[in-house]
């Protein structure tokens, strides 16, 4: 038996993956701590795994930092230089305390602290990434937020997109200045990207999301291994169905369903009003998913349902098209259910997983201004009506289920500990 810790920071899209993990390890009979924010301890204490609080500790009630962070424009700076970089020698003090006596390390993608405890005491180390953003692959190029356009320069050279990439990493350079003297003060070197280039493990880096949103690149590291998503949705903590909704995806019309994730939804506009609105338009069945932060949209009835929460898992699968903001951790959940999507993305790796789906021929996206009744009315009638949404959705969905993506990065990570 290894004792584990899987250091994780962000929204459900981003712990869920380290939980699915966690779980497989410890049925293995590994003895498994997740460090997190603060606010996961009671979830993370519901599936029976060991938790350690990791600092920075945000607070899920702040909704006007939730729509700070969920700016398309500023939100990846403001996560970045503003609440990680800042929290670094607490974060570091944190994972070092809660990897005292461990066997391994698995990290997350803006836990920046992992690299300067592992230089600091050795223990060994897996890092992971959860979309295909995260590689800023010259080969692969993504879509950034701030700039939706850029996916019609997809078809220039590597050469092109590598000059874009050193441009990319010159205007970041002042987000870590804090990285820099936090790496000074604990006489490491300053020299050091986590952004792009000083992430990765030599020894592992796990690639937990689909082939069917990005394969492998020249210029991923040569230590990565693609797994394939490592599902989770909260079934083993407080995630349970709603009453009632079971019987209203068993009976009737397949719906049409509207959600926002975990993060997006704190700050979710008009989008549940104009979906209820899209619905009656199209005269479809529909269940909206609006979360513990908003109040029922107005106009639910008994063919529009709304609840707070669900399980993805549950009810992706009754769905004939999910309309949703495009974060991994949903998308993913989407692709396993063999749906076609509507994708609105905000910010972060949303807009480039949107553009990937949509290459593949099981999405359409719209903009987040350009979001009301008429306008995703007029874009659903087209996904569920044309097969080829479906047909392509069903195929991925043959992919997604066949990668088996928590037993794979469960092995890896076990062929490491005894390595």
């Amino acid at each position: 038996m290894a004792r584990i810790v899987l250091a994780t920071f962000g929204s459900f899209g981003d712990v869920h993956p380290k939980i699915a993990l966690g779980i497989e390890l410890k049925r293995r009979g590994h003895d498994v701590t997740i460090a997190a924010m603060e606010w996961y301890r009671e979830k993370i204490g519901l599936i029976g795994l060991g938790f350690a609080p990791m600092a920075p500790h945000l607070d899920p009630e702040d909704t006007e930092l939730g729509r700070e962070l969920m700016d398309r424009k500023t939100g990846s700076e403001r996560i970045i230089k503003d609440i990680i970089v800042p929290s670094l020698p607490e974060m570091f003090a944190d994972m070092l305390s809660a990897t005292e006596g461990a066997d391994l390390l698995v990290s997350g993608e803006i836990t920046y602290a992992a690299s300067s405890v592992i230089e600091k005491t050795g223990i060994k180390w897996v890092s992971t990434t959860l979309s295909p953003i995260s590689f800023f692959s010259a080969y692969d190029p993504s879509v950034p937020p701030q700039a939706p356009w850029f996916e019609n320069l997809r078809m220039m050279p590597a050469a092109f997109h590598r000059l874009v990439l050193a441009l990319a990493r010159r205007r970041t350079e002042n987000w870590l200045t804090g990285y820099r003297d936090f790496r000074r003060s604990l006489g490491l070197s300053e020299d050091h990207d986590p952004i792009f280039s000083d992430k990765f493990s030599n020894r592992l880096h796990l690639v937990m999301f689909s082939s069917v949103l990005g394969s492998p690149q020249p210029d991923w590291p040569q230590s990565a291994l693609q797994t394939g998503f490592c599902f989770y949705d909260g079934q083993q903590d407080s995630g349970t169905m709603p009453a009632g909704l079971q019987d209203f995806l068993s009976s009737g019309e397949a719906p049409i369903v509207f959600t926002l994730g975990s993060a997006a939804v704190i700050d979710p506009g008009r989008f549940f009003e104009e979906s209820v609105k899209a619905a009656k338009i199209l005269r479809r069945r529909a269940v909206l998913l609006y979360g513990s932060y908003n109040e029922p949209p107005p106009g639910l009835n008994d063919e529009i349902v709304g609840y707070e929460y669900a399980p993805y898992s549950k009810v992706f699968p009754h769905a004939v098209c999910v309309v949703h903001q495009g974060g991994v951790g949903t998308t993913g959940q989407v692709l396993r259910a063999g749906a076609p999507h509507l994708i609105m993305p905000y910010s972060h790796d949303q807009p480039d997983n949107a553009a990937r789906c949509r290459r593949a021929g099981v999405a359409e996206i719209i903009p987040r201004g350009a979001y009301n009744a008429e306008t995703a009315s007029k874009l659903l009638r087209r996904l569920i009506s044309r097969p080829e949404y479906r047909d392509a959705a069903r195929s991925l969905k043959l992919v997604v289920d066949s990668e088996g993506g928590t037993q794979m990065a469960c092995d890896r990570i076990e062929a490491v500990i005894r390595s």
